[in-house]
């Protein structure tokens, strides 16, 4: 215990001294580290204030009166100063309005040194006492002050044990996969029935996730696929408390969608620092189109963009591959006598010298004509064409067995809701925020619903979209129609579209093309936009 409350001495009339007793306002300060438990109609913080209360009524004939005001910091940490009602109670101190603060314990007050050091200088330089209801010592004295600091030295000891704890067990935690807390992502929910959260597929937002990373792919650059999130008033994960609160539903912008496409989590890892580990949950995005995302992210990232605005017209840029060393070829020009050169160089005979890459530099404007003059004898080419459909139906139909497994994941989710919503309904207890808990569930149970005969739509239309031979040929036979009606960076992009790669042998002196698999639809897709 401690106690400075300064009692002034009187002097009689005879010369005795006689003690002249005043008010000592008492103000406590109670604190809990957590929000946990804090709803409950008799909590941590009552039961703090409770013991002050009686300790202050046990100095009633020292003139000790409890203040009205309660000074109550609900779920925040003793390792920092930034308390609302600590911030407060210091005011009040430097007001000359407190005499004494009361704590359950000196840990409720600071679990810090240097905080505890600067909260009792301010207490000392307006003379206030400060009393720990359950630890017996008193600051006046030397041996007091000892004491009181090997205490807070034991207090912020714990609190640093805990926090090494903490983390030692979210470490072992996303080591095995598991989710560790937090905010969960676009595309997952938090399933808090088992013994422990995990995360669960929100099939109507894994949807949009899986068109987020393909808009990226099929666009290029964050600027086109967060204006296009705009427009259709898509936003990033909307979320209700256990109070209630909706927090989140705010639109992309290039940071937050950036951070998005990063995210392993949705491609079924775990992060810890710089480890990443496969996860217990589901993933929403093939790891393969996820790492994709990560290539294309980090070639505009280190080219600011230039393959996307494709200002000298590189029509092969990000698809020419060297065939000698596997490395990319790159687009440079020249200039002669008033005149423009474009050319296609290896990047590894451009950083280290010609000796290491027998690839030469290729006239940019022949090896585009000569792709170009590829992509025309296809429709010509009976087997290379069945090929490419073939692999285009393989596509086609992973992209129904993504949707029959949304449809599946949807249903799995809608049980789940509905659960939630009986258990709610069954629950006589009183929970703050339910209102807002039972619109949130009402509202994704609704969207879900609806959802539902969206997928068997696409669906059914995956089932009939099929691009025959026929439909092939017919948009080949008007390729040179299309091509001619587009400026560079628009053929560039349809390139893009139709071919997964092109690789120069320079040993050989032949070009090699990889059609891919929707190349042909998105080419049967834009001649019926160009005849519409």
């Amino acid at each position: 215990m401690s106690k400075r409350s300064r009692v002034p001495a009187t002097v009689s009339p005879n010369g005795s001294a006689a003690t002249a007793q005043r008010r000592v306002r008492c103000a406590i300060y109670t604190r809990k580290s957590s929000e946990e438990g804090l709803d409950q109609e008799f909590n941590s913080l009552d039961a703090q204030r409770e013991a002050g209360e009686a300790y202050i009524s046990s100095q009633k004939n020292e003139g000790w009166t409890c203040l009205p005001d309660r000074y109550d910091d609900g779920g925040f940490s003793g390792g920092s100063m930034e308390r609302p009602s600590l911030e407060r109670l210091l005011r009040d101190v430097e007001a000359g309005k407190i005499d004494c603060v009361l704590v359950y314990k000196v840990d409720r007050l600071s679990r810090s040194l240097l905080d505890f050091a600067r909260i009792m200088e301010a207490f000392d330089r307006r003379g206030v006492s400060f009393v720990s209801v359950t630890q017996q010592f008193n600051t006046t004295s030397s041996m007091g002050r000892l004491t009181l600091n090997i205490l807070l030295s034991f207090a912020q000891f714990e609190r640093e044990i805990i926090g090494e704890r903490i983390r030692d067990k979210i470490a072992a935690q996303k080591r095995r996969g598991k989710w560790a807390g937090g905010v969960p992502v676009l595309g997952y929910d938090v399933d808090r029935s088992g013994g422990s959260p995990r995360l669960v597929v929100n099939a109507q937002e894994a949807a949009r996730v899986r068109e987020i990373f393909q808009l990226y792919l099929d666009k290029g650059s964050l600027q086109p696929v967060v204006n296009e999130l705009a427009r259709r008033a898509w936003t990033n994960k909307r979320r209700v408390t256990g109070k209630g609160r909706a927090l989140g539903g705010r639109r992309f912008d290039k940071a937050t969608l950036h951070a998005f496409l990063t995210n392993p989590i949705v491609s079924g890892k775990i992060v810890h620092k710089d480890q990443i580990y496969d996860g217990e949950h589901e993933a929403i995005v093939d790891p393969a189109v996820f790492d994709r995302v990560q290539a294309q992210l980090r070639l505009n990232g280190r080219t600011g963009g230039v393959e996307v605005r494709n200002k000298y017209g590189a029509l092969l840029r990000g698809l020419l591959r060297c065939k000698a060393c596997g490395g990319a070829m790159t687009h440079t020009f020249t200039g002669r006598h008033g005149r423009f050169y474009r050319y296609y160089r290896c990047v590894a005979a451009i950083k280290n010298g010609s000796h290491v890459c027998p690839a030469k530099t290729l006239p940019a404007l022949e090896i585009e004509r000569v792709v170009v003059d590829e992509i025309r004898a296809l429709g010509q080419d009976r087997g290379l064409l069945e090929r490419v459909l073939a692999e285009a139906q393989a596509v086609v139909e992973a992209e129904g067995a993504t949707l029959r497994r949304e449809r599946n994941e949807l249903k799995v989710e809608l049980a789940r809701l509905d659960r939630d919503l009986r258990s709610f309904v069954a629950d006589e207890a009183p929970t703050t925020g339910v209102t807002g808990l039972l619109a949130h569930l009402h509202e994704r149970i609704t969207a879900a619903r609806l959802r539902l005969p969206e997928l068997d739509a696409r669906v059914a239309e995956i089932d009939a979209g099929m691009v025959t031979r026929t439909e092939a040929e017919a948009a080949l036979r008007d390729f040179d129609a299309v091509w001619s009606n587009l400026i560079p960076r628009e053929q560039a992009r349809l390139l893009r579209l139709l071919l997964s790669s092109v690789e120069y042998d320079a040993a050989a002196g032949t070009v090699a093309v990889t059609f891919r698999p929707t190349g042909i639809a998105a080419l049967c897709r834009r001649r019926l936009e160009d005849v519409a």
